[in-house]
This record gives structure tokens, sequence and C-alpha cells, in this order.
């Protein structure tokens, strides 16, 4: 123990066996269930809280995508006219609400800032060291919690409906490459011959032959989940209103009783934020609000991972119909879902895909994307704070992102990875 009642740091706290004692994770998405798991896995006694079922929110709809090279922040060099133009369209990928917009002003200026050449840069470099090995990653978690078949290994196919509708994305795209992105060009021919479904409007396709997708994600997260009932680990169903520490570990304050933990990490996704909050840590932690569309009877198939990319949209097979997935709107954590959104993402599938059928009880979702203003997560150890540890803000890579970050952290937590390796991950960024 040092002065003020502070505690070491985390290699010194830690025994020779780099057990940690009990880790509390607030948070049971699929980041703090990958998180809990490679720490029990580490040798640590772990407790999961959270007011919600495993998996059951934002991990439960998303589009399914494993993209381990998605190193592009969503804020690339000359972002502010194309951006700009779409938040003022209620129709368009990328919509702001006038009346959110004052709020979220603030969120926009750190994301404007990103958005030069130097940073972006430097986040590219950041994200790939975190995603290098994301697929592997997910293949062996599969393996592990006995549903390997829900790893999809046929790729992702992405679609423009010419040339000039690619150019737009032409940044993006050379950064997946210089990060080792394996990409195949299609011509309409080839586009027809991979996915006959494909409406005749898209020309161009970019095939990302290494790139692959969970057919499941909630099914995955509750497999995961169940492994780590069996492992050992506590799960425990209820709300986390604060925590408290103290010189020898922390209380996590919620509903139906307090938990004492010897380190803490927070995994909350949307509401890490105003958890921290308590605490006096301030994080610019932003809610975009995701759809997607659920169509058990779609009259037709794809078999892959489809990205309408002119759209922003993705559509996904999945183990119970056809997932179409997307848009982004800011909007907070109070605001009703809206309706007209998620209308938006059956109009787009049915321009993408020939012989769609949406009349066979296709049913809607919304979730909060946790997302930080320079697209990165926020992993690692709060200053100030030892024994209080970060797993949150993935935006729309949090599927992808959960095992490498949950590996990660946990080996850092115990002392068997260095802590530099999360230091462009730092809260202290902001």
């Amino acid at each position: 123990m040092v002065a003020g009642g502070m505690r070491n740091s985390s290699d010194e706290r830690s025994d020779s066996s780099g057990n940690l004692g009990r880790v509390g994770v607030v948070g049971a998405g699929i980041v703090g269930l990958c998180t809990a798991y490679y720490l029990r896995r580490a040798g640590c006694k772990v407790v999961v809280i959270d007011r919600e079922l495993p998996g059951s929110q934002c991990s439960s709809g998303n589009a399914g995508a494993l993209s381990s090279r998605s190193v592009a922040p969503l804020s690339m060099p000359g972002i502010v006219g194309t951006a700009m133009k779409m938040m003022l369209d209620p129709t368009g990928p990328l919509y702001l609400p006038p009346i959110y917009a004052l709020q979220a002003m603030p969120w926009l200026l750190r994301f404007i800032a990103a958005s030069k050449a130097p940073r972006v840069a430097a986040i590219a470099a950041a994200l790939n060291s975190l995603l290098v090995d994301s697929i592997p990653l997910h293949r062996e978690l599969a393996r592990d919690i006995g549903c390997p078949q829900r790893v999809g290994d046929t790729g992702q196919l992405h679609l423009y409906p010419d040339e000039a509708a690619l150019a737009k994305d032409a940044g993006s795209w050379a950064l997946k490459m210089q990060y080792g992105e394996t990409v195949e060009r299609l011509d309409r021919a080839g586009i027809q011959a991979m996915e006959p479904a494909i409406d005749d409007r898209y020309g161009v396709g970019l095939f990302l032959p290494e790139a692959a997708w969970v057919s499941q994600p909630y099914r995955y997260a509750m497999a995961l989940a169940d492994k780590l009932h069996d492992m050992g680990v506590e799960i425990v169903q209820d709300e986390v209103r604060g925590l408290t520490p103290d010189s020898d570990g922390w209380t996590i304050a919620a509903a139906g009783g307090s938990h004492r933990v010897d380190e803490v990490v927070v995994a909350a996704g949307a509401w890490s934020a105003k958890l921290l909050g308590t605490l006096g840590v301030k994080v610019p932690l932003e809610t975009q609000r995701g759809y997607h569309l659920s169509i058990p009877s779609p009259g037709m198939s794809v078999s892959r991972t489809v990205v309408l990319a002119d759209r922003k949209v993705f559509i996904t097979p999945m183990e119970d119909g056809l997932r179409v997935a997307g848009t982004v709107e800011y909007g907070g954590l109070k605001r009703a879902p809206s309706a007209p959104r998620a209308a938006l993402l059956g109009k787009h599938a049915k321009a993408g895909l020939k012989g769609l059928d949406l009349s066979q009880g296709s049913t809607t979702w919304m979730g909060h994307r946790p997302c930080l203003p320079d697209s990165m997560p926020v992993i690692g150890e709060v200053p100030a704070h030892p024994g209080l540890w970060t797993a949150f803000g993935h935006g729309h890579l949090g599927l992808t992102g959960s095992a490498p970050t949950g590996k990660l952290l946990a080996e850092v937590m115990t002392g068997s990875a260095s802590a530099e390796r999360l230091a462009p991950f730092s809260i202290t960024r902001f």
C-alpha cells in the first residue's frame, strides 16, 4: 500500500502466479464476457454483473461481421463536408436529429479533429495492433465454447454501383490493404457468379476472402456465458449503481447488494461513461443508435455477409433468417427507437437483393453502440484509480474486438504482457 491509501501498480498487486484474486466485470455484453473468460483462464476468480441478461443488448443485435482489418476510423480526411450532409438527411446513413445536435456537438468536434491525416495513421496502427488476430481468436473461442459452426468462413462481399461510388471509400480501402487486407475485385459477372441474388444495380464488388462472420451473435454470447458458468464464473443480474475504492480493493454497489472485489473492469458499453462519472472520471462516449431488420423467410439467400457499401448496410445470413443491419443515428440513451429509421433498412435491402420478401413476419431492433470520437475503444487502467480498468467504446467493432480485448487486458492485468501495449487506448488521450 502506498501513501494516501492508494494501492500499488498492477504488476505489484498480483501474486507470484499473476493471480489478481477476485475481479468484478461490470457488463455482460460480448466484451465483458470475453474479458471474464480470459481472466478466468488466467486463474482469477471472476464475477460478472449486469442489469440485463448476458449478451442480450447491443451484442445480440449487431451485423455479425468479424472484420480484423477494419482499421480505418469513421472520421477520415475530408469527412467534414460529407458527414455534415449526411447528418442533415433523415434518410441518410448518418443522421443527427436537430433536437440532439447541441448535446452531440462537443463529441462531433472531437470527431472532426480525429480526421487529420497524422491522427488517422496513428489510429489505424493502434487498431491493427488490437484486431490483427481477432478472427483466429474467435475461431478458437467458438471451438472452446462448443459452437465452432457459428464462425462463418465464406468471407465478405462489399458492393458498389460503380467506380465513382468506390472512389469515395478509396482512403479507407487503402488503409485496410496497407495492414494486410486481401481484396479481390469483381465485375458484374463475378458478383453474379458469387451471389446470384444481388441486384443488377451493383456493378463493382470487393471480396474479402479472409473476413468472417458470426451466424447468430446472441447464441454465441449465450454459449460463452454457459461456458463461464462451467468455469466457475459468477454471473449476477443486477443494476450496478456505483464503485467505491479503498485500500484493499473495490466495492461494487448494486441494487440487490454490494460485491467486494480486488479489481474491477468497466465493460458496460454505452453506459460506461455514466458509471465512471460517479468517480469524477470523464470520457467523451456517445451512443450511435444502430438498427437491424430480421427477416425469417426472405424468399432468397446469400452465403456470406454482403455489404451494400453505398448505403452502409450489412446483410448477413443468420441461423434464423436474414439480418439487415446498419445506419447510424445519434440520439443518446433515452430517446425511443425511430420506426422510420428501422423501415429504411427494408428499402435498402430490397434495392440490393432480387426477390427479397419482407412480408413474412419481419421484426426490427435498436441498440446502442458505444462510440468514442476517434473510433478506438478505451482499454486499460484508469490513472489515479489503481485497480479500476476499462474495456468499452468499440463502436462498430464490438464483436470483432471482444476476444482480442479480453485476452490482452487479462494479460496486462495479470502481468504477462506490458501495459505499454494498451497505451494507445488509454483514457488519458482525452
